[in-house]
């Protein structure tokens, strides 16, 4: 075959091939056949049309091949061809089946873009009833909340997800009190039996929270100090960069209760106190305040102390005679901090064993951090880099900014966090009472760690968190959270999505198929 049929039938053969392999991925990737229905008809059509021209085109030579033996070896040949295609096609359709059956999913992303996080897992894998997940949300913006549910519902058999479009469905609205202004551009009804939580910021740190305040039974308190110049959590101050406002957020997320505590007044800490936080004190304490502190700890209270650089207290020597030695210097690392900024250094590692932070693997950020160093009973958890130093010599770094290790500062990689058990001296030592849980203390020498500023910023959050679900005794809620921008992601619409598909696997293709047919007829019949 020469010319124009030899041309058509290329060209034919071309069509109907993609038209059958559009069909095909259509088919096996789940998508609607309706949007990509033109483009196989027309493809089929086309193909279909340019066979039966080419053999018009060509009948005088068909019918003479078809009489002669050469018809019969390529019958043979062709038959092959034919049986040969059809099987590929039944493997394919075999795997094809099998995929959509049987699920099986991998992430090889560097982030871990698209698993779940740590915490998210222990909260699946810890459910003994059935989550019901209601996602109201128009089909426009139906696909990134898919995307996001439906890793719940492949981590757990237990979460069940009900798509429904709000528009379509406005019943739910009124069976559910849900208003307009509550639905926005999309709402997650979670419920656990009776119980039930509404999610309107539709990412995974949202979803997760909702299902631990379902599942966490009875609420733990957790107190502020306030008084001395530490961080608000409330009010104004708490929304600056130098507030505590998301530390208290991500603690409510935990489902535990957040208070103030102003020690001056009360004279004690409330017995229902599970944790007691003292972030950054800058101005002393009463005596009245440090006896209460103790006489919480001695029975069986948490404290966390974080205490900045160049704060000199009475309540650092409270510290230290309860086994906690804050250095009088600041971390400088030239080598691992921030930009450079030989003051804001990295947590470069941590102590792998203890549950505050063995499942932490990124750095933590830190902003003028002094040393710390703990007596027998307490672990140091965090250590910056393996060149740091604690300087000593602050007058000179106040004065001049220049520094350099010498004998007397602390060599790297240096301690800036601990935790353990407190020695308490006196008759209210928790030797004398051994029938309750132990005190715990954790000391931080930097309070800005957890701050509006840094609190997001690479395992802060976590680190925060985690001490405070030791302190209270709630282990099994340590783990590693969703961040807060898991991967930069570029957003796509359906119609986009379509649009992009389509000249990728369809339109893209066949028209490289198309030019190489044209390519090698103009070769076979060259102009003259």
């Amino acid at each position: 075959m020469t010319g124009l049929p030899a041309l058509f039938a290329a060209l034919g053969l071309v069509g109907v091939a993609f038209a059958l392999l559009s069909f095909l991925i259509v088919l096996f990737s789940g998508a609607g056949l309706a949007s990509d229905l033109g483009w196989i008809g027309t493809n089929l059509v086309v193909g279909i049309a340019l066979l039966v021209s080419s053999a018009v085109l060509n009948w005088g030579a068909l019918r003479e091949r078809m009489s002669s033996g050469e018809a019969r070896r390529a019958g043979r040949y062709g038959s092959s061809a034919v049986v040969g295609t059809l099987v590929a096609i039944a493997i394919l359709g075999m795997l094809g089946f099998l995929a959509n059956r049987y699920h099986k999913r991998f992430d090889w992303s560097e982030a871990g873009v698209h698993t779940l996080s740590d915490q998210s897992l222990k909260v699946l894998a810890g459910l003994d009833t059935d989550v019901q997940a209601l996602a109201l949300v128009s089909k426009v913006d139906a696909e990134p909340v898919r995307e996001l549910l439906d890793k719940y519902a492949y981590a757990s058999p237990r979460f069940k997800v009900e798509y429904a479009d709000p528009n379509a469905r406005p019943g739910l609205l009124e069976k559910y009190g849900i208003t307009p202004d509550e639905l926005g551009k999309g709402l997650v009804r979670i419920a656990i039996g009776n119980d039930a939580v509404k999610v309107t910021k539709l990412d995974e740190e949202q979803v997760t929270n909702a299902m631990v305040k379902l599942t966490r039974t009875g609420q733990k308190i957790v107190y502020f100090l306030e008084g001395h110049g530490e961080k608000a959590i409330d009010g104004p101050e708490a929304a600056t960069r130098d507030g505590f406002g998301r530390a208290a957020e991500a603690l409510r997320n935990e489902n535990y209760t957040v208070k103030k505590l102003l020690l001056a007044s009360t004279g004690q800490v409330p017995e229902d106190a599970d944790a007691l936080i003292v972030a950054g004190p800058r101005r002393p304490m009463l005596d009245v305040e440090r006896q209460a502190l103790e006489a919480y700890l001695a029975h069986a209270g948490g404290i966390l102390a974080m205490v900045d650089p160049r704060v000199h207290t009475e309540f650092v020597d409270e510290l230290a005679s309860w086994g906690v030695q804050l250095g009088d210097n600041i971390v400088i690392d030239r080598t691992l901090a921030l930009f450079g900024r030989a003051m804001d250094p990295f947590g470069a590692s941590y102590d792998p064993n203890h549950e505050i932070t063995k499942g932490l693997r990124d750095p933590s950020l830190f902003h003028e951090v002094r040393s710390v160093k703990g007596a027998k009973g307490f672990t140091e958890l965090v250590f910056t880099g393996e060149n740091s130093w604690g300087e000593t010599n602050l007058a000179l770094l106040d004065s001049e900014g220049k520094v350099a290790q010498d004998k007397d500062d602390v060599a790297g990689p240096v301690p800036v966090a601990v935790a353990g058990r407190p020695t308490l001296p006196g008759p209210g030592g928790a030797e004398q009472n051994p029938e309750k849980r132990a005190p715990r203390l954790v000391v931080f020498g930097d309070s800005d760690f957890a701050s509006n500023e840094f609190l997001d910023a690479y395992s802060n959050r976590n680190l925060f968190v985690n001490t405070v679900n030791w302190l209270i005794g709630d282990v099994g809620a340590i783990s590693i959270r969703p961040a807060q921008s898991r991967a930069t992601r570029f957003q796509l619409s359906a119609e986009q999505f379509r649009t992009i598909r389509s000249l990728s696997l369809f339109v893209l293709p066949e028209a490289i198929a198309v030019l190489g047919v044209f390519t090698w007829w103009s070769r076979r019949h060259p102009t003259r």
